[in-house]
């Protein structure tokens, strides 16, 4: 046996001598890592892409290329450092998994679904040359495995650990392939549905009236439901499809039929071109694609696609100006700063690391054991690389690994609470426990944890719209030009800067992309038989027809009293008119009576805080609340005289506008006559007495309003107002008017509403001088005496005018008398009682009448 032992060590003497150059270990060093814990998860996913060159065709294999190429896609690499990144931060967390350290191994997939099944069952076992059902991991825990990026991976994987009922998280694209919780029970998806992704770029082709747009689609089921997804929406917005190709993509080869139809795609008429994938599936389209010049079209694709994995000596790039939907999330600045802070040197454990210093930093490996010297470049950093080798954003795929791991140790540390409650007293013993303990934890991640797995996806979703700016070639920047929320209101989902947007470097505005030319104003489609519905003709309207709206499928026929001008987009009407909200009188008009009547409103209230002083007391408080009130309704009257008349409304004109300057003329009387019975009263008389006891006054607003109420009777008996047009008034107009129905009528209101004035003037004139220290008399005469100025000049203008004018005449009238009532009336006493409240006292009243009488006695 010993010597045995001593021939082996032998063997091994010149694999520890050997020299290697700087390139024989970049090729040597191992593509797998482990990062030290506890508790590990095993991860796995492609660190490179597999492309070809030559497209030479497989002899036996159809649509497959014989030659393809390994090379490494550093955007892959952001997964691990993603990865890395949220175990540092996990194990720092003291309040999360204390006392256990979480770790990973990690393996870089292999392009053959062989080699994918061969790295997870030698992680399973712990075992190269594995057994199944045997296990040679002694030490450490296994809790669960991340998968990704294509679905086919995640599913290879997913068949053998479902055997162990092993949780498995995958961070690629959303697949419904997992959502069989049957077959896939042990299966966690991190990315959210893209359900709505389809209405999401059907509203962009809407927003910019794309409406003939080609589609690149997987040739696979996600392929298959996008195609009907995205079928379903554009035919019901009237957007059409030129072409779909489905592209038939494996790890070893592509399709070699899609490129027989790239000079179709590049002659389409279709500007804007819909690619729907992943990394993995159509890799080879997007790298072939970036090697062709195609700088007519814009193109429209989710997030899974790479289109900065290779760079040239052309300055112009084929997806300069592309938009690309993300889903929403938050952003990490915490991992820009760590990827700042990465180095082989700090992180040894990092096979990649010294790849890319050797590749882009200078460093130079040791020829003894490939270990990398420290002579690279001072404060060499990641960031220092071009956009399209290494971004420093973190992308959705390295997001949902983040989402990931926090998953899985979020379920771990529920398991080590839940055994220090069944065992307290082992709170400093390692945590056990078996792989598929941790599915009930899963299932019960919370919300506040942004967790979001399959079983917790919101019924909506938020895109992120990006911008690709790679102008001139290398520079690579993603920019958010817009957004997209699925549980917005339908016409507000979608949101752009437009001015942010660069577009590809042949157009100089907004691409067009349609099949035919818009038919404008003046023209009509016609279908062109065999092609699709957007692909037509523009054909004039017939004689006396119109079409005033772009792309029309029939033009319209005017009327018979209309005809069509000689662009046939209008039918020359004169056009209908009326004192509308919208018009300047309109707004002026409405925003004076609202005012008003808040004016008379707080006036009113004024009057009811202070009802017990003895400026409110003097003036007979109930009539100076009826009046008030009286005049809010008068101030808002002239809102039924603006806006579009009906029926209904021309009878209320008239009748709320006379009911209620009646009732308001009314009580202006009533206070009057109130005034002159008070200081009458001083003299012996029966009449006199009864008069101020029985309150008669008060009986003179029911009175006059009984009267007007019969002339409205009568009024709307025989001949009610009624809704009319008045086609002379105006050149080039029909005026909407209300028609009076009886103008005798309208008259006689008019007059008994100057009767009522004149008369309350009157009695208000009389009792001017009567000695009292808040007699209202000569403000009542003041207000009568402009009431039945303004309804005098309002009858010579009412029969000189038509039309609109009269309307303004007569809200102009309303608000103006309205106004003297209010300001002559009860402006002196708001000011007596906010401004001097020491004349509104009982003491003040007392002096005022002793120097009055004392005046009196001196004269």
């Amino acid at each position: 046996m010993s010597s045995w032992t001593f021939i082996l060590r032998l063997l091994l003497i010149p694999n520890l001598v050997c020299a290697y150059s700087s390139s024989e270990c970049y090729f040597k060093i191992k593509e797998d890592f482990h990062h030290e814990g506890d508790v590990m998860i095993g991860v796995f996913f492609p660190i490179h892409i597999v492309y070809t060159v030559n497209k030479i065709p497989h002899e036996s294999l159809p649509n497959y290329f014989k030659d393809f190429y390994l090379q490494y896609n550093f955007r892959n690499y952001e997964f691990l450092l993603a990865l890395n990144f949220a175990v540092e931060e996990i194990n720092r967390n003291p309040y999360l998994l204390s006392n256990i350290s979480l770790g990973f191994d990690f393996y870089n997939l292999q392009y053959n679904e062989i080699q994918i099944l061969m790295n997870a069952a030698t992680w399973l076992t712990g075992m190269s040359n594995f057994f199944c059902n045997y296990n040679c991991q002694k030490e450490t825990k296994a809790a669960a495995v991340i998968t990704g990026t294509s679905w086919k991976t995640s599913a290879y994987i997913g068949t053998l650990l479902q055997l162990y009922k092993f949780p498995q998280l995958t961070f690629g694209p959303f697949d419904t392939v997992f959502s069989d919780h049957v077959q896939f029970s042990s299966v966690y998806q991190m990315a959210p549905k893209d359900t709505f992704l389809s209405l999401a770029i059907v509203s962009l082709m809407l927003h910019f009236h794309w409406t003939w747009v080609g589609l690149l689609l997987p040739d696979d089921h996600r392929g298959t439901q996008m195609l009907s997804d995205l079928s379903e929406k554009m035919e019901s917005s009237s957007i059409c499809i030129a072409f779909v190709e489905l592209i038939a993509g494996t790890w070893t080869s592509f399709s070699n039929k899609f490129w027989k139809n790239l000079g179709k795609i590049q002659a389409s008429l279709a500007n804007v071109i819909i690619i729907y994938g992943d990394i993995g599936s159509l890799q080879g389209l997007m790298r072939n694609l970036g090697q062709q010049i195609l700088t007519q079209k814009v193109w429209v694709s989710n997030s899974q696609w790479d289109v900065t994995n290779h760079a040239d000596y052309f300055m112009i790039d084929s997806f300069h100006g592309s938009l690309i939907f993300e889903h929403h999330h938050e952003e990490m600045v915490e991992f820009t700063k760590f990827i700042r802070r990465v180095n082989p040197y700090k992180y040894p454990e990092d096979n990649y690391l010294p790849k890319l210093w050797f590749l882009f930093f200078k460093c130079q490996f040791s020829e003894l054991d490939c270990q990398l010297l420290e002579n690279c470049q001072p404060n060499a950093s990641l960031e220092f690389l071009p956009r399209h080798i290494f971004n420093m954003a973190m992308s959705e795929e390295s997001y949902n690994i983040y989402k990931a791991v926090h998953a899985v140790a979020h379920s771990l540390h529920e398991i080590s609470l839940q055994q220090v409650q069944l065992q307290p007293n082992e709170n400093g013993k390692a945590i056990e426990f078996f792989p598929w303990q941790l599915h009930h934890f899963l299932r019960k991640i919370n919300v506040e944890h942004n967790m979001g797995l399959d079983w917790k996806q919101k019924l909506g979703a938020e895109y992120d719209i990006l911008n690709f700016w790679n102008f001139p070639k290398g520079l690579g920047l993603k920019v958010k030009v817009g957004t997209f929320s699925s549980n917005a209101i339908q016409h507000q989902q979608l949101s752009l800067h437009e001015q942010m947007i660069k577009w590809p470097e042949t157009f100089s505005e907004v691409p067009h992309s349609e099949c035919s030319e818009s038919c404008g104003p003046g023209f009509r489609k016609t279908a062109l038989e065999g092609k699709a519905v957007c692909c037509y003709d523009c054909t004039p309207c017939a004689d006396n027809e119109i079409s005033n709206e772009t792309d029309v499928d029939q033009c319209v026929k005017c009327p018979e009293d209309h005809f069509a001008n000689k662009e046939k987009n209008q039918c020359l009407q004169k056009v209908v008119s009326f004192l509308a909200h919208g018009d300047p009188l309109g707004m002026i008009f409405t925003s004076i009576a609202l005012c008003f009547s808040a004016l008379t409103t707080v006036v009113l209230g004024v009057f009811v805080k202070h009802k017990d002083t003895p400026i409110v007391k003097a003036n007979n408080r109930s009539l100076s609340y009826t009046l008030l009130i009286t005049l809010t309704i008068c101030f808002l009257c002239p809102l039924l005289f603006i806006g579009h008349p009906n029926t209904i409304t021309c009878i209320l004109q008239q009748t709320i506008f006379g009911g209620s300057f009646t009732v308001a003329l009314a009580t202006v009387l009533a206070k009057a006559i109130t005034v002159i019975i008070a200081f009458r009263v001083t003299f012996p008389g029966r009449m006199m007495r009864w008069l101020i006891v029985s309150r008669a006054p008060n009986f003179i607003i029911p009175i006059c309003s009984l009267i007007q109420i019969v002339v409205y009777g009568i009024w709307l008996g025989t001949s009610a107002p009624f809704l009319d047009q008045d086609a002379h008034a105006e050149y080039g107009h029909i005026i909407i008017v209300c028609n009076k129905g009886s103008a005798i009528a309208f008259h006689c209101v008019l007059g008994y509403l100057c009767f009522l004035a004149l008369g309350s003037y009157i009695m208000a004139f009389l009792s001017r001088n009567l000695p009292d220290t808040f007699n209202e008399a000569k403000f009542l005469s003041f207000s009568m005496l402009v009431f039945f100025c303004v309804w005098v000049t309002f009858l010579p203008v009412y029969h000189s005018t038509k039309g609109n004018v009269i309307v303004v005449m007569e809200v102009f009238s309303i608000l103006a008398s309205s106004a003297a009532l209010l300001g002559f009336i009860f402006a002196p006493k708001c000011y007596i009682i906010l401004l001097r409240p020491d004349k509104n006292s009982l003491h003040y009243m007392r002096e005022t009448n002793h120097s009055r009488r004392s005046n009196t006695l001196k004269t």
